[in-house]
């Protein structure tokens, strides 16, 4: 099997994920996962596709991870490891959607506006 790539984003942070048959290394800017995220919670969650279709053992995993924080990576890599499966065996699909991998979260930071603290929030108003 030739190597399979595929983009996930979500807020700023953009992972490329490089699929290829192997023993279920995942490597992330040259570190691995246990290394690049010490929470539990993130490696389940970057680790979910492969838990939910059972091919954890199967393939070997390379991303290269930009910008973003700790959490909108892992769910970067989550959608970009969810690609790369459907990729490889589009019959996994409706099982990855069911359960919300396939979908791009485009939630992003809302931009500042001029006249006001913050996105949405306006200075105190004084009556008098």
């Amino acid at each position: 099997m030739e190597i399979v790539n595929a983009l996930g984003r979500r807020k700023t942070a953009v992972a490329r994920v490089y699929v290829r048959e192997g023993s279920g290394k995942i490597l992330i800017n040259q570190r691995s996962l246990e290394s690049y995220f010490p929470s539990s919670i993130l490696r389940y969650v970057v680790k979910q596709p492969l838990n939910k279709l059972g091919v954890s053992e199967q393939y070997d995993i390379t991303i290269n991870l930009k910008g973003g924080g700790y959490k909108g990576q892992s769910e970067a890599i989550r959608l970009g490891i969810a690609r790369a499966l459907i990729k490889i065996n589009s019959k996994d699909k409706p099982l990855l959607r069911s359960e919300g991998f396939v979908t791009r979260d485009s939630r992003k930071v809302e931009r500042k506006k001029p006249g006001r603290p913050k996105a949405r929030k306006k200075f105190q108003f004084s009556k008098r």
